[in-house]
């Protein structure tokens, strides 16, 4: 049988630099690293782990030809645009960072390095913004208190849940929450993502204060801290949503057995946790970070001040509301003819009933959207 080389020693050798680079250096997370070793992988495996020293602009063209032509395992169809620039990204960046490491400056054609660019029109269209089916508020409501209540684990995931719309936070930051987070004291309650335990993006800290949707969905989260602190005597330090004890049952298969005091190491539970609940409320799959599309959404409805819609951002861990309105707060266009329709009909009603005050609330409007540019620049 033939031999199949499935690595490069020296390949391997200088990953592992850079990697450490990146790590160290450019601080990136370990998910960013992850991708970064996927692209490099699929690079060496279309060219059959040649010495990476060897690089030039036709294995660049050659392997963008493989990706257009790539499909995606899940769907069969062809990879998106998206995910082609990102990986033509990561290995633009090896590239050029390789390009000043010794043996390989000598042997290196710089230029080389840009045919792993796409065409303007490709760029277009991997970077267009993509419309997000996220759930209403209603659905939400409807998840939770559709959700059994029996066991500890069915309240700890209904919490999980509530915790979600509530605060707004990502996933790995839910499973890596801890008691000593949640401040009780204030009004609304004050959510404390202190980055040296909580796992937020880019170890920012955030504040995070309950959204107001709903008393009964606070009620669920609430009573569920009230349950670890005064039932189960949890201490400041343990999860807030604590991982699943498995045991053997009497055929020696595993099965539940209740709770243990230590926090999920991965989001694997916590996605597993909300596709069933929402299958079980007879609802599509929505996964955690949809809620968050939910909130900036909420908050357009809501906010009618720049400095609302600032504290509803900044809520989300936004230092900038510009965040939050391009990337989660894309109106669909259902809605937007709605929106339209609306505007359309008041101009109407507006010019049949023309009232002396009109200039004052234009000047008025007009300040207020001079202040919300104001502090979006800021």
């Amino acid at each position: 049988m033939k031999n199949v080389t499935k690595y490069n020693p020296k390949n391997e050798r200088i990953k592992r630099d850079y990697f450490r680079y990146q790590k160290e250096a450019r601080r990136k997370a370990d998910t960013t690293l992850t991708g970064i070793h996927n692209a490099l992988s699929g690079f060496e495996k279309y060219t059959t782990f040649k010495d990476f020293a060897t690089f030039n602009k036709e294995q660049a063209i050659a392997f963008k030809k493989h990706l257009a032509a790539r499909k995606a395992k899940r769907t069969g169809e062809p990879i998106s645009k998206a995910t082609v620039l990102s990986i033509l990204n990561a290995l633009k960046e090896f590239f050029r960072w390789l390009a000043w490491q010794p043996s390989y400056k000598s042997r290196m054609h710089v230029p080389d390095i840009e045919y792993f660019n796409l065409s303007d029109k490709e760029i277009s269209i991997a970077k267009a913004a993509k419309h997000k089916n996220f759930p209403t508020l209603e659905q939400i409501h409807k998840t939770i208190f559709s959700m059994p209540t029996e066991t500890d684990i069915h309240r700890r995931n209904r919490a999980l849940i509530a915790f979600a719309i509530l605060t707004g936070m990502r996933d790995n930051a839910l499973a890596s929450l801890r008691l000593k987070h949640v401040d009780l004291t204030r009004n609304p309650v004050l959510i404390r993502q202190e980055p040296d335990m909580v796992r937020t993006k880019f170890s920012k800290q955030i504040f995070t204060f309950l959204f107001p949707v709903g008393d009964k969905v606070q009620a669920v989260a609430l009573d569920w801290i009230k349950e670890l602190r005064d039932v189960k005597l949890y201490g400041q330090n343990d999860p807030i949503f604590p991982r699943t004890k498995l045991g053997h049952d009497k055929n020696m298969s595993f099965t539940a057995q209740g709770l243990e005091p230590e926090c999920w190491e991965t989001t694997a539970s916590i996605r597993k946790i909300f596709r069933e609940a929402f299958e079980g409320a007879g609802l599509p799959y929505f996964h955690p970070h949809l809620f968050r599309h939910t909130l900036s959404h909420l908050g357009q409805e809501t906010c009618r001040t720049p400095e609302q819609f600032k504290a509803w951002s900044q809520n989300l861990g936004h230092e900038n509301p510009l965040t939050t309105f391009t990337s989660y707060s894309h109106i669909d266009p259902y809605r937007q003819g709605e929106v339209i329709r609306g505007l359309n009909y008041r101009r109407e009603k507006r010019g049949q009933t023309r009232s002396p005050s009109t200039p004052c609330r234009r000047k008025r409007w007009a300040l207020i959207i001079d202040i919300y540019y104001l502090t979006c620049l800021n």
